[in-house]
């Protein structure tokens, strides 16, 4: 089972989440780590290559955006609650920010 990485103030964000949408999310990661897809997902492209959403509604609509293409671990770009139809350009900013300093890093420790 692969193991998780959050990055930034990903988990922290989902730890403010209300207990129903945080384990919900936890069993949407734990279908990930096994090698297996979420139940409710979207690919994000505009974030970056292998990159996931999670969509979790429990009230309010919850999201964690991941990549899981990398054989070492699974990465937690951001996770956010949803207040508009369209995913915020802030959100996407962030994750795909994160992607890229994560790229980068993976590069230098292959150097």
């Amino acid at each position: 089972m692969k193991p998780i990485q959050w990055l930034g103030t990903s988990l922290n964000a989902v730890r403010e989440f209300p207990v129903d949408a945080r384990t919900l999310i936890g069993q949407e990661l734990r279908l990930v780590q096994s090698g297996l897809m979420p139940s409710d997902f979207k690919p994000m492209p505009s974030v970056g290559a292998g990159a996931y959403e999670i969509r979790v509604r429990s009230g309010n609509q919850y999201r964690v955006i991941y990549v899981a293409k990398f054989s070492d671990s699974i990465y937690v770009l951001h996770s956010f609650v949803k207040k508009t139809p369209k995913t915020a350009q802030p959100d996407l900013d962030m994750a795909k920010s994160r992607y890229t300093a994560l790229l980068t890093q993976r590069k230098e420790k292959k150097s």
